[in-house]
Parts: structure tokens; sequence; C-alpha cells
């Protein structure tokens, strides 16, 4: 299986610099994965497509202020740092530029030595595996002189930060929002309780790894970037009911995807656990769990735009995407939304 067999022509200026002003008036493509229909909806019609009894799972993972400007502390030359995920205690995987600049040893200064950083390793993909000194919270201190880390297919600033977390982020680690849950507004998550709708939280830490383009031809050769995980004792149980008694399980974006499939065992049973997950979902996969998917709109040649292909099928996907482009719907994480239903 090729990766050109996940390519598609993306006009740029279909690309979403802003977020819709209010997030649930996103356009919404609802794709019938049996037979291949496309309905075009706006994301507040969302509540028409559950019952009661059906189960809704999201990633409560929020977006740290990872992007750290500083300098070498025996030159002075600058250096950019963009955190993707806290390994253990103050060691952490990090992106750097100009990653020359980051040799074993250096030690790399922020906001005059508030914050210190030796660089310990060189990781896969010239990644530095560095730990950081300071005195006091490592939170407050990264509040204070780190910025949000927008994908670079971004150019615009936000004014207002928090259109790039969903409205029930909670557990502070991603270097990247999960993006399918930007479009949901406490209004819509409350109908859906009152519709009998069980919403269930999971937490996966967004690393790049779930972006990094897929540079191997065969898909089979690419290696995802493992990214942290958690499932409650609650959220298992629950997830289990649903599938006992009936009901559907519909996940928001593919990390809720991912974490769900890497819990599961082979009868699709859950149980508590954290942990790590490398898990690659491509065309061929069984889903365990999963019936349905909210996502948005994805990169070609992306793991993400595979993951939706074992959902809907490949033809079906692409031949969406088609349409999405004649469309004119807006890509990427901060565009409109698809359900996979």
């Amino acid at each position: 299986m090729n990766k050109k067999d996940f390519y598609f022509d993306l006009p740029e200026e279909l690309i979403a610099q802003r977020p819709e002003e209010n997030r649930q008036a996103s356009r919404l493509m609802v794709l019938d994965k049996e037979t291949g229909s496309i309905d075009h909806k706006h994301f507040y019609d969302i509540l028409d497509y559950f019952e009661a009894g059906d189960c809704l799972v999201l990633n409560n993972t929020r977006v740290i202020p990872a992007r750290l400007y500083g300098s070498r502390k025996a030159t002075g030359g600058k250096v950019e740092f963009l955190l993707l995920k806290c390994i253990e205690g103050n060691k952490w995987e990090t992106l750097v530029k100009p990653g020359r600049k980051a040799r074993v040893g250096e030690i790399i200064e922020f906001g005059n030595g508030l914050l210190e950083a030796e660089v310990l390793e060189i990781g896969e993909e010239g990644a530095r595996i560095v730990e950081f000194k300071y005195e006091g919270i490592f939170e407050a201190i990264l509040d204070e002189l780190g910025e949000m880390p927008l994908p670079p297919y971004i150019y615009e600033k936000l004014d207002d930060g928090e259109r790039y977390q969903t409205v029930y982020s909670k557990v502070r680690g991603s270097a990247a929002a999960p993006t399918a849950g930007l479009h949901f507004t406490e209004e819509i998550l409350e109908a859906l309780k009152n519709k009998g709708v069980n919403l269930v939280y999971v937490t996966l830490h967004v690393g790049l790894g779930t972006f990094r383009p897929v540079k191997e031809e065969n898909i089979l050769d690419h290696k995802m970037h493992s990214e942290y995980y958690e499932l409650s004792e609650e959220a298992a149980t629950i997830i289990n009911n649903t599938k006992k008694n009936g009901g559907r399980v519909t996940s928001v974006g593919t990390t809720s995807t991912r974490t769900i499939e890497s819990v599961a065992d082979e009868n699709g049973n859950m149980v508590a656990k954290s942990g790590w997950t490398e898990i690659f979902i491509y065309p061929g996969y069984e889903f365990k769990v999963v019936d349905r998917q909210i996502t948005n709109f994805h990169l070609p040649e992306s793991t993400l735009i595979m993951l939706i292909s074992a959902l809907a099928g490949q033809d079906e996907v692409m031949n969406a995407y088609d349409v999405a482009v004649k469309e004119r719907y807006r890509f990427f994480s901060l565009g409109d939304a698809m359900f996979i239903k």
C-alpha cells in the first residue's frame, strides 16, 4: 500500500487560517461508510445523529505553551524549542531550530536564565532529549515564557489562544490540539447529555508524530511516534456497557480512536490503562470498538487520512475529499468537520 494512494490536490486557499467565529457553525460533511453517500450539514446538526444509549468519546488533553525562544549560554546564539513530550521528571523530547546549535552538553537559557535546558542526547529524526533546570513551578514558568504552538501551515496569529483548545480541555500535555473537538460547545455537549448520550473522556497527549509526513513510499514501513494516553475505569465501564447494550461508540478525532483501539483487547473489551501507544491504523485494520468518528479534513498522504480510510473505506474517503475540495470546505486544524457514520 503506497502513500500516493492517499494523495489529493488541495488548493492552498482552502487551508483554514482562522477558526469559525462560532465553533458549532462550522460546516459538517456526513459520510455514510456503508453506502458512500454524502450529506452537507453544519456542526450543530450533529445532534440529529445520536440516540439515547450512544457513547461519545472525547480527548480532554490540553495544549501547553510548548514553543520557547532562548539562546545558547556559551555564545548567545538564538535557539527555538518545541516541546514534544515529557519523558520523565524534567526530561523532555524537543524539536530544536537550528539543530546544529543544540549539541550534546549544550546549555540553552530562556527568560534571562529563568529556565535552562541541557542537551542530553540526540533522538530520532534529530529530536533532542533535554533536561530542564529551574526554581519554582515548571508549568508556571512555561505559561510565562512559552507560546501556543500552532501548526506550520497556519500563518496568522490567533487573537484568542483558547480557540486552539477544546471547551473540555483539562489535562495539560499536548504539543497540538485534538482539533476534531474544537467544534464542540458547552451547549452541544449539554444537549447530547439531555438526549441520553454518555460522554466519556480519555486523555492522549498529542505529539507532532501524529502530523509528521509519511516519508516511506510503502506505508507499512512507516513508524509512528509514541504518545502517552490514559483511560479511566469509569470510561472503560461506560464504553463496555455501550457495546453490550447495542449502543454506538463515536470517537471525536483520530486521537480518541487511537486511544480506544490501543486499550481494547481482541474481543473489544476495555480496562483502565495508561501507557504509550504507537498504533498505526490504515486500511485493512479491523476496528474493535469504534463504530463512528467525528474528524477534520486532513493532509494528503498523512497517517490521519489513512486512519479514516480504514474506518470508512479508502475509495469512499478519497471521493469525499474530492467533493470537499469542489464544495470549498475548509481544511486542517481550524477547518470544517466530517462525520463518518
